[in-house]
C-alpha cells in the first residue's frame, strides 16, 4: 500500500463516517433508533473491510468483479426490498429529512481521487475521468440543492428531481464503466491497461462496496419521497 492508498483509506473512512452520521441522524425519532442505524452501517462497513482483507474481491482468484458486483448490488436490493416491504424501514425513510438524503452526497467531491488515480496510471479512461468529474459535480452541488429543497416549500421541486436524476445516472454509468474495464469481467469492452481491478482492493473497495450502494439508496429514497401523491402536492422535508 503506497502513500496515496493510505491517504485514500483515511478519506474514504472519513467519507463513510460522514455519510453514516448524516443518514443515521435522520433515521428514527429516538437516540436508540439512531444508534441502531449507525451500528448497522458500521457493521456493513466492517464486513466489507474484512472480506476485502480476506481476498474476497481479488481478481487473481477469479472472483474479483463478481465479488465487487455482489458487494455493490446486494445492499441496494436488500434495502430497496426492506423499504417496500417492511413498515418500520418504510416509516424511517418517510421520516428522513430530504436535506439529509441530498446532503449526504456532498462527500462525492472526493471523486477527485479517481482523477488522481488516473493521472498516476492506476485507473483507465473513460472510467476514472467520467466517474471522477461526475462525482465532483454532484458533490459540489449537493449542499446548494439541499438548501434549495428546504427553502422551496410546498409544490414539486424540478431542481431536486433533475439533480437526483443526474446523481443516480452518474453512479450507474460509473459502475457500468468499472465493470466493462475490469480484466476479469465477462462484459469487458475497454481493453486498455490498467484495468479497474484496484477497485476490488483496499481501500478502494469501500467505494463500490459501501459508498456507492448507500448513495444509490439515497437517490432512490429521494425519488420515493418526491413522488406525487394523489390529491396532494409534493412537500420537500
Amino acid at each position: 500500500m503506497n502513500t496515496f492508498d493510505i491517504v485514500g483509506a483515511i478519506e474514504l473512512t472519513a467519507s463513510a463516517a460522514i455519510v453514516v452520521a448524516v443518514l443515521a441522524s435522520g433515521l428514527g425519532r429516538t437516540g436508540r433508533s439512531r444508534a441502531a442505524a449507525a451500528a448497522a452501517f458500521a457493521a456493513w462497513f466492517g464486513l466489507i473491510v474484512y472480506l476485502a482483507a480476506a481476498g474476497s474481491f481479488d481478481s487473481r482468484l477469479g472472483i474479483g468483479i463478481r465479488g465487487v458486483g455482489a458487494a455493490a448490488a446486494a445492499p441496494v436490493v436488500i434495502l430497496a426490498w426492506g423499504g417496500s416491504r417492511l413498515p418500520k424501514i418504510r416509516s424511517a425513510i418517510a421520516g428522513m429529512p430530504l436535506a439529509h438524503l441530498i446532503g449526504a452526497n456532498a462527500v462525492r467531491v472526493l471523486g477527485v481521487s479517481f482523477i488522481v488515480l488516473y493521472s498516476a496510471g492506476r485507473l483507465p479512461a473513460p472510467f476514472a475521468p467520467v466517474a471522477g468529474w461526475g462525482d465532483i459535480f454532484i458533490g459540489l452541488t449537493a449542499l446548494p440543492v439541499a438548501w434549495a429543497a428546504v427553502r422551496r416549500g410546498p409544490g414539486p421541486a424540478p431542481l431536486v428531481i433533475l439533480w437526483n436524476s443526474l446523481g443516480l445516472l452518474d453512479l450507474l454509468v460509473a459502475v457500468g464503466l468499472g465493470v466493462t474495464s475490469a480484466p476479469d469481467s465477462p462484459l469487458r469492452l475497454f481493453l486498455a491497461k490498467p484495468g479497474s481491478q484496484i477497485m476490488g482492493s483496499l481501500p478502494w473497495i469501500l467505494i463500490p462496496g459501501f459508498l456507492v450502494p448507500i448513495l444509490v439508496v439515497t437517490h432512490l429514497a429521494i425519488f420515493w419521497k418526491m413522488r406525487p401523491r394523489a390529491g396532494t402536492a409534493v412537500q420537500p422535508r
